[in-house]
């Protein structure tokens, strides 16, 4: 492939985009780049390498192709005949809603669903085999959190687009939205050493969600994606202070490439018929009564009025369940 060519696909690809939508994939792009920079200068986990294991999987099937296909069964099928069916487009529910009001309204609601997506994922074994593969990088970084297995991508965005289209949004809605999904993903993974102080406890970061990919308890809490809130308002906030999160990916066997990782998804569910079967018992920290873990995490819900919010929150005690995760 000639330069003059890829000049011309490229050109084709940006001809049909809106200035939003040129505006918005511009933005993904540049932070992938200043991302993956800080990442040499500031780095969370020192040593990490760039072109670490899984890195062609994650940048070539997962952002591209895989993104690329699903985009068109979600609005080229799933969304045009959900519209067909109802017809609540043509009611322009929001059209008169100001730009930023409609694209407020869609991150908080959609990121409300997924703490809940996202917290049912690692308490269900069916939908755990879903969530599965974006827990299997050993390395996190700024492209490690695009690794989702398909199923779970089509369900989670059809979600999160279905009613932009439905309600009757601003076009420069979904491309606006889109790109602060993709940004925001990609730093709460990058493997950044930062610390936000007091907002954490509102604004999601790397500082909390590398607990939730290292093995152990953090696995177990962290559902929030954009806003932290949720995990602290729910009590599944993990933030131990003077301690580092470490040890990342899953316990057992996992496939090293795309086409098996999305296939070991629907590998034959194994019925616990023994102990020896069973998973790791939970450590005696957890051996706690459900009163004490609920009175604990009912008072950790919201620092202390007289506490300085530049402190790290307390550190929560794990749930005593056993989840799939573990």
């Amino acid at each position: 492939m000639t330069s003059h060519s890829i000049a011309v696909m490229l050109h084709d690809l940006f001809a049909h985009m809106s200035m939003v939508e040129r505006v918005s994939l511009a933005t993904i792009g540049a932070s992938a780049v200043i991302l993956a920079l800080l990442e040499r200068v500031i780095p969370y986990t020192r040593g990490q390498r760039f072109l670490r294991e899984g890195f062609f999987d994650d940048f070539a099937m997962y952002t591209i192709a895989q993104n690329y296909v699903l985009s068109i069964v979600i609005f080229s099928f799933i969304i045009v005949r959900l519209d067909a069916v109802g017809g609540f487009s043509r009611l322009q529910l929001l059209s008169r809603w100001p730009l930023w009001l409609q694209v407020g309204l869609f991150v908080v609601t959609h990121d409300f669903y997924i703490y809940w997506m996202h917290r049912w994922q690692h308490r269900n074994r069916y939908m755990w085999r879903l969530h599965e593969a974006h827990h299997s990088p050993t390395s996190v970084d700024w492209l490690s959190g695009s690794r989702s297995h398909c199923v779970e991508i089509l369900i989670n965005q059809t979600v999160e687009f279905a009613p932009i289209v439905l309600l009757g949004a601003s076009p420069a809605v979904i491309p606006l939205k889109g790109a602060i999904s993709a940004v925001w993903g990609m730093y709460i993974h990058a493997n950044l050493n930062v610390h936000t102080g007091r907002l954490q406890w509102l604004i999601n970061g790397p500082e909390m969600h590398r607990w939730h990919h290292a093995k152990g308890k953090g696995m177990r809490s962290n559902f929030s994606t954009k806003l932290a809130v949720w995990d602290w308002m729910f009590g599944t906030a993990f933030f131990p202070a003077n301690q580092r999160a470490a040890g990342y990916g899953v316990r057992t066997w996992f496939p090293k490439h795309y086409v098996g990782q999305t296939l070991y998804a629907f590998r034959p569910l194994r019925w616990r018929a023994s102990s020896s079967q069973a998973p790791q018992s939970a450590p005696s920290s957890a051996l706690v009564s459900r009163q004490e873990v609920t009175a604990t995490r009912r008072q950790a819900r919201w620092p202390n009025r007289t506490r300085s919010l530049s402190q790290p929150p307390p550190e929560l005690p794990p749930s005593p369940r056993a989840d799939p995760a573990t």
